[in-house]
């Protein structure tokens, strides 16, 4: 919103040398430079080593990565922190976004680029070191944009249009707001240069283009109290690490503006085209805030409910992991409980499925054939009736009729012969 501080030529990305070296090394500076040293050292190497001047010399390009992985170490205070104290390791567990030069892509890269562009990847592309070149020269042509108006323009892509900004003491005081909006939604940066010692204007903040609705827009706020910017290429990569989490990191892009105010004088703004093949259409207004007193105080209490939030989602976020990892480990009980008592029902079935009329039948039938055989054996050991068991004819009242016939007959004949 109020414009990130950096450099057109910047690049993230990280050199590819086997050792690396000491940012401050590489910059020529020493450990306790200012902020504005390193970027004056900055400066003048980007523009030594830049690819748009070095188009034959592959070391060149080389050295102009690690410069400008060097000078985004250094230019952010945090990650100045982390260097001073852990070295590279912090820097690398930390992350660096990636920027790429679009005057130096080439045509097909040009076209990758623009078709990861469309499909949402966020792709933050540096300014051309011929616009950086020629403003520090003081040779680039700049129009007037008095307070209250507005001008439409079409700016080629990585070309610049300048304007200059007069504003009084009282109106300084009051708050400067610029901004620039494309109803055709073209893709564009909002600059601002600072004059420099030489005569020239050198960029200290920019903003990109953020789609808002049916336009993209950017601004620059300058209201005398602490503005933030959303950096949706930060949210992005947060999200990209832990999409799982990405709510909770729709917040982390929001960027504190370094600049928070403007003296009295002239100023430079500029758009910048930043379309991959058309050229960017825009209008650009720069306004006074003492008439938007009530919205400068909206602006100021939203953003702050809007960083509340944020420490309330970075706690929330710790509870709502904790509470995921719970709901998971009942989650799986529940599964494995689930499947317990199922078995145990399919078991109990089972064993109920026993008590059958079938199975009772087939029981009784081997009885039976046990005893029959048990019966047998008795028989066959008592052949005659011998034993303790045998019965004697009278006590047998079923004897064989041939046995009882033939005894018969013989006393018939003794009583015959006897008479």
């Amino acid at each position: 919103m109020g414009g990130s501080k950096t450099e057109g030529a910047t690049s993230s990305s990280t050199p590819v040398i086997a050792n690396r070296r000491d940012p401050y090394e590489v910059l020529n500076v020493s450990k306790d430079s200012s902020d504005q040293e390193i970027k004056s050292a900055y400066r003048k190497l980007a523009l030594k080593y830049h690819p748009d001047k070095n188009a034959n010399n592959p070391e060149a390009s080389e050295l102009f990565k690690e410069v400008a992985y060097s000078y985004n170490i250094l230019s952010d205070p945090e990650r100045r922190r982390q260097y001073d104290n852990s070295g590279f390791e912090a820097i690398d567990a930390e992350g660096m976004d990636m920027e790429i030069d679009l005057s130096n892509l080439g045509t097909v890269n040009t076209m990758f680029a623009a078709l990861f562009s469309k499909l949402g990847v966020p792709i933050k592309t540096t300014i051309s070191a011929n616009v950086l070149e020629e403003a520090l020269s003081g040779t680039v042509t700049v129009r007037p944009l008095p307070l209250g108006t507005s001008v439409n323009g079409k700016v080629e892509k990585q070309c610049a249009h300048f304007f200059s900004v007069t504003i009084s003491e009282e109106q300084a005081q009051s708050g400067i707001v610029v901004r620039v909006t494309s109803a055709a939604q073209s893709k564009f940066k909002l600059l601002y240069f600072e004059q420099d010692y030489g005569g020239g204007y050198s960029l200290a903040l920019q903003e990109d283009c953020e789609k808002a609705g049916k336009v993209t827009s950017a601004g620059m706020y300058f209201l005398h109290f602490q503005v933030y910017r959303m950096d949706s290429v930060v949210n992005s990569l947060a999200m990209a690490k832990d999409p799982e989490a990405a709510f909770f990191k729709k917040l982390e892009g929001l960027q504190p503006c370094e600049v928070s105010e403007l003296k009295s004088g002239t100023h430079i703004f500029a758009v910048y085209g930043d379309n991959f093949f058309k050229t960017a259409s825009y209008t650009i207004e720069a306004i006074c805030a003492n008439t938007y007193e009530d919205t400068t105080h909206k602006l100021k209490d939203i953003e702050q409910q809007i960083l509340r939030k944020r420490t309330e989602l970075r706690q929330f976020e710790t509870e709502y992991r904790q509470a995921l990892a719970r709901f998971q480990e009942v989650t799986n009980r529940y599964t494995q409980e689930k499947q317990n008592v199922d078995e145990l029902l399919k078991q109990r079935e089972s064993i109920q499925s026993s008590f059958t009329v079938g199975r009772s039948l087939v029981v009784g039938s081997g009885s039976n054939t046990q005893a029959s055989s048990n019966n047998g054996g008795n028989d066959s050991k008592n052949p005659g009736g011998d034993g303790e068991n045998s019965h004697s004819p009278s006590e047998e009242g079923t004897s064989d009729p041939k046995s009882k016939k033939k005894w018969f007959n013989l006393n018939l004949k003794g009583d015959r012969k006897t008479g």
